[in-house]
C-alpha cells in the first residue's frame, strides 16, 4: 500500500499540481516553498469572506458567523489604526479560549500587526517577562489575566489595556464594546511573507521561555501542509480501498472542537487555521471535559476532535461514551505530545467513523513536521507519518554528521515553516538553527517509507549504567496495563549507576495495582534494567502544562524517593 501512497504523494506534488513546490533563498538559506502559496495570512482571512453565512465560532449560546466575525474583526483592526498601531507593531492578547482570541487574532495579522500570544497560565512575574520581552503597544485581558495585571501595570505605562467580557467596568481599562463599536472596512496594507504573524512561547519547565518568531510564510505553508497531508492520505485511502471519494460540493464543512490553548501552534495554526480556510465551524469549551465534549460532539456534529492524547483516551473511555451520537466524528487525535501505541487501536475500534490520526510539529516549525492517519496509522502506530513536502530532513549525530536509515539520532529539518528565530535572543537562535536547518531536540529514526519514528527527547532518557533508556518507550508499555490512566516517566539520580527509571502514576477511579503488580507486568514488556525502580503512586492527575504535556522536570523535583514504593 506504500507504492500507492508514493504515487499519490508524487502526483500531488508534480509540476502543476496543487502542491507543486520550488526552492528560494530566505535569510540566506535555502528553503522549500509552495508555487501557489498566497503571501501572507491576510489572503487567508480574506478569502474566508466567501463563506459568509456559515456559522464560524461557537462558545455556548454564542454564534458568529463569517460574516459577524469579519465585521468585528474590521472593527478592532480599525479601532488598533486609531490607536497608532501600525504594521510591524505587536499587540498581546492574554486571554483564554473565548471566541474573542480569534477575531483579535485576525485583525491583527490581516493588517500586518503582531500577536503576542500571553500564555493564559502565567502568574504576575510571568507576565511581566512576557510584555517587557515583546513591547506590546496594546493588551487584551479578559477578567481572570486582569486581575492579575493590574498588579504590575504601574511597570508598563505605555500598554493602552483593553478588557474583554469584564463584568464591572475597571479604571484605565477600555471595554471591548468600544473597541468593536468602531466600524469600518478592513484596511488595506501589502504583508511581507517573512514578517512575523505571531510571537509564541515555547513551553519551557526551567527558566524563561523563548519568544518564537512564526512568520507569514511559515503559517501560510503549514496551512498548505495540512491540506496536503488530508489529500494524501484520503486519495491513497481511497485507491487502496478502491472507493470513490466524495464530490467536495456535496460534503458539508467542517466542524472542529478547540480543546487546547490558542496561544500554541496545535489549536491556532493546526486547528483553527486549517478549519477557517474551509469555511468550518470551531466550537470554543471553557475548559476541556469528555463529558461535556460528548455533549458538544452530538448537538454540533463534530468532526474533528485535536488535543493531546490524554483527552482522546478520556473521551473514548467515558461511562457515558456510548449514550452520545459520536457518528459524526471522522478524524481523533492530535498533537503536543505522542500518541500511544495502544490508543491508535482504541480510536479505531470505539468511534464509529473516525480514524485515528497524529501530526508531530513545533512551535518552531509553526504547526506540523509530519502527518498520519487512518490505515498508515494502524499499519505504524509506533510513527508519526512522514515530513511534509516542504520540509528537508536528516537525523544527526551529536556532531550534526548525518547518519544512515533507521539509526536514531536527532532529527533536523528545513523549510519555509521554520522560524525565523527567537525574539532578543539571538544565541538561543544560533543554537537552535543551523544554515535554516532547525534541531528540534528530538530523537528519531527513519524507515524505508520515509515514516519518522520519535524515539524521545534528546534529553529525556534515562542514562542507565552506559544503557539508554527511552522515556517514552516505557511510558507506551506501561500504557498497555488496563490500570494505568496516566504515566511519567523520568531520571532518577544513583550513585551507583548514574541514574535509574522513575515514573509517577495516576491510576483509573476504582481500580487497584500495586507497585508489584506494575513492575510484574513490565516484566513481560520489556528488559529488566528499563522496569521503573522507583514507583510513585498518585492520588490525584499528574500536573501539566498549558498545553497538556506532562511537568516531568516539576514532577522529579518534588517527588521524594523515600516515598516510592
Amino acid at each position: 500500500m506504500y507504492d500507492i501512497y508514493k504515487e499519490t504523494w508524487d502526483a500531488l506534488i508534480a509540476e502543476g499540481a496543487p502542491f507543486h513546490y520550488k526552492e528560494i533563498e530566505v535569510r540566506g538559506s535555502p528553503m522549500r516553498v509552495y508555487s501557489e502559496a498566497p503571501p501572507s495570512l491576510r489572503e487567508i482571512w480574506l478569502a474566508a469572506a466567501a463563506y459568509a453565512a456559515n456559522d464560524y465560532l461557537v462558545f455556548r449560546e454564542e454564534r458568529w458567523t463569517y460574516a459577524d466575525a469579519h465585521r468585528e474583526a474590521a472593527s478592532i483592526a480599525n479601532w488598533l489604526r486609531n490607536q497608532g498601531v501600525n504594521p510591524g507593531d505587536r499587540v498581546a492578547i492574554a486571554l483564554r479560549n473565548y471566541p474573542e482570541w480569534l477575531l483579535l487574532y485576525w485583525a491583527c495579522v490581516s493588517t500586518g500587526v503582531t500577536v503576542v500570544g500571553m500564555n493564559a497560565w502565567w502568574v504576575e512575574d510571568e507576565m511581566t517577562y512576557g510584555l517587557k520581552d515583546s513591547s506590546p503597544k496594546v493588551l487584551f485581558c479578559d477578567q481572570e489575566r486582569l486581575a492579575r495585571y493590574l498588579n504590575i501595570r504601574d511597570e508598563f505605562p505605555d500598554i493602552t489595556t483593553v478588557g474583554v467580557r469584564l463584568p464591572n467596568a475597571i479604571g484605565g481599562v477600555i471595554d471591548y464594546a468600544e473597541v468593536i463599536a468602531t466600524g469600518g472596512d478592513l484596511p488595506e496594507v501589502n504583508v511581507d511573507p517573512d514578517t512575523d504573524a505571531c510571537i509564541f512561547y515555547t513551553s519551557g519547565t526551567t527558566g524563561y521561555p523563548k519568544g518564537a518568531q512564526l512568520t507569514h510564510r511559515g503559517c501560510v505553508h503549514n496551512i498548505m501542509n495540512l491540506g496536503f497531508a488530508a489529500q494524501v492520505n484520503g486519495l491513497s485511502t481511497a485507491r487502496i480501498n478502491n472507493v470513490e471519494l466524495p464530490n467536495p460540493e456535496d460534503v458539508a464543512p467542517p466542524s472542529a472542537l478547540v480543546t487546547t490553548p490558542m496561544f500554541h501552534v496545535t489549536a491556532n495554526n493546526c486547528l483553527a487555521q486549517g478549519t477557517t480556510m474551509a469555511g468550518g465551524k470551531l466550537i470554543h469549551m471553557y475548559r476541556w471535559d469528555a463529558g461535556e465534549a460528548l455533549k458538544i460532539i452530538e448537538a454540533e456534529k463534530i468532526t474533528s476532535l485535536t488535543g493531546v492524547p490524554v483527552m482522546s483516551r478520556e473521551l473514548i473511555s467515558h461511562p457515558d461514551f456510548d449514550h452520545y451520537d459520536t457518528s459524526s466524528l471522522k478524524s481523533v487525535g492530535g498533537g503536543g505530545a505522542q500518541l500511544q501505541p495502544d490508543l491508535v487501536g482504541k480510536i479505531d475500534k470505539a468511534v464509529k467513523n473516525a480514524s485515528p490520526g497524529t501530526g508531530y510539529g513545533m512551535t518552531e516549525t509553526c504547526g506540523i513536521i509530519t502527518s498520519i492517519a487512518g490505515i498508515f496509522f494502524l499499519d505504524k502506530p509506533a510513527s508519526c507519518g512522514p515530513a511534509m513536502p516542504l520540509f528537508e530532513v536528516k537525523v544527526v549525530d551529536t556532531d550534526g554528521n548525518e547518519l544512515p536509515q533507521g539509526k536514531p539520532g536527532e532529527l533536523w529539518v528545513r523549510g519555509a515553516p521554520v522560524i525565523k528565530g527567537y525574539i532578543n535572543r539571538e544565541e538561543a537562535t544560533a543554537e537552535s538553527i543551523t544554515d535554516g536547518w532547525l534541531h528540534t531536540g528530538d530523537v528519531a529514526t527513519i524507515d524505508e517509507h520515509g515514516f519518522i519514528f520519535i524515539v524521545d527527547r534528546v534529553k529525556d532518557m534515562v542514562l542507565r549504567g552506559g544503557e539508554n533508556i527511552y522515556c517514552s518507550e516505557v511510558e507506551t508499555t506501561l500504557h498497555k496495563m488496563a490500570s494505568i490512566a496516566e504515566c511519567s516517566v523520568f531520571g532518577v539520580p544513583d550513585d551507583r549507576l548514574g541514574e535509574e527509571v522513575g515514573v509517577s502514576i495516576y491510576l483509573k477511579p476504582g481500580t487497584v495495582a500495586t507497585a508489584d503488580d506494575i513492575r510484574a507486568f513490565c516484566l513481560q514488556h520489556m528488559a529488566k534494567h528499563k522496569i521503573p525502580r522507583y514507583i510513585w503512586l498518585s492520588d490525584d492527575h499528574l500536573p501539566r502544562n498549558a498545553s497538556g504535556k506532562f511537568l516531568k522536570r516539576e514532577l522529579r523535583d518534588t517527588l521524594d524517593i523515600a516515598e516510592a514504593v
